[in-house]
Formats: structure tokens, C-alpha cells, sequence
């Protein structure tokens, strides 16, 4: 763990600025995974440029004093008919769907500054410039930490309201949503 060092937090709505270091942070943080086809960097990439010309994508990077990146969130708005909603089984409730959310599609930080706050910093950054928006919805890979990651969102105020399986490349992920405003955790 790296000790309290002064990171910078960088906000993007345009790709192109953003995407070399989003690429080196995501190939950094996903290490272990990238020899299976959904993490490999090629397909990440793909992810990556098709979601950067979403709807109000947005993306937070950090960085340390001497200017690397550490960590990155990113996401869009998405609306009623995104595919994202039309891909979670059950259907989700209207109540979550009827009005624009704020989609977390990717959330990386590398090991060395992991467990300092800087991925909730990042996430938190990201959900306050998205405030009109009711709820924000991510997936994850129940399997990812032993499920740890899954507990930390749920400790974010995360909760489940189904299951996706977005590509065939891809795990079975489980959908989940909280408020992004007031009373969120």
C-alpha cells in the first residue's frame, strides 16, 4: 500500500485526451485477467472507444504528484431503452429505469494505491457531476476478489436488482444501482 501520497483528480468528457492513460491504468489494473478474451486489452479498447462516444460519457482519472495515472472511473447517462437495462434479467423496475441514470461502466485503481480511498474519491467524483441524474447502475463479476469487490459496492450503498451477461466473452455479472444524490451512502 502506498502511504498518503497527494493524488489529482482529473475530469474528462471528451475521449481522446483521456484514452492512453485509461488504456495503461485498465492494462495495469486488469494484469491477472487480460489473457482471457472479455479483459484482453483489445477488447477493452473496443469497450472503450464505442462508450466514449455515448450520451454524457464522463470519466475521473487520478494521478500522483509527478503526473501517473492511478486510477479511473468512467461512465454515461443512459436512458429507458439503453441496452444496458434491455440485458439485466429480471427486467428492472420502472422506478430505476423511467428516468436517465448514470451508468459506472469501468472502475480501476492499481495495486499500490488501492485501499487509500482513492477509487471511492474517484467514484464519488464522478456520481457529483451526474446529480440530475436519479440512480447510478454498475456491474460487476461477483467473482472479482473473492467477492470483495461486490461487498465494497454494496458498503458504496449498492444493491442488486439482477443479473447481465452483456457478451459471450463476458462472466454472468450482477447489475446493481443506488441514489446518487442526498441519503446515498
Amino acid at each position: 500500500m502506498t502511504t498518503a501520497q497527494t493524488i489529482s483528480l482529473r475530469t474528462f468528457t471528451d475521449l481522446a485526451p483521456a484514452r492512453d492513460d485509461l488504456i495503461a491504468v485498465y492494462s495495469d489494473v486488469r494484469a491477472e485477467l487480460l489473457h482471457l478474451p472479455n479483459y484482453a486489452v483489445p477488447a477493452f479498447t473496443e469497450r472503450l472507444d464505442r462508450h466514449g462516444g455515448d450520451p454524457g460519457w464522463f470519466a475521473v482519472l487520478a494521478y500522483t504528484e509527478a503526473g501517473e495515472p492511478i486510477g479511473y472511473v468512467y461512465g454515461n447517462v443512459i436512458e429507458s431503452d439503453d441496452r444496458w437495462w434491455k440485458r439485466i434479467k429480471p427486467n428492472p423496475p420502472a422506478q430505476y429505469t423511467d428516468r436517465p441514470a448514470i451508468a459506472v461502466k469501468e472502475l480501476g485503481v492499481r495495486v499500490p494505491w488501492r485501499k487509500t480511498g482513492t477509487a471511492k474519491r474517484l467514484h464519488d467524483t464522478l456520481l457529483a457531476a451526474h446529480t440530475a441524474q436519479p440512480y447510478a447502475t454498475l456491474m460487476v463479476n461477483p467473482a472479482a476478489g473473492d467477492g470483495k469487490v461486490q461487498r465494497l459496492y454494496e458498503s458504496w450503498g449498492y444493491w442488486s436488482i439482477g443479473v447481465s451477461h452483456p457478451s459471450p466473452d463476458s462472466p454472468i455479472l450482477t447489475a446493481m444501482i443506488r441514489p446518487t444524490g442526498e441519503g446515498a451512502a
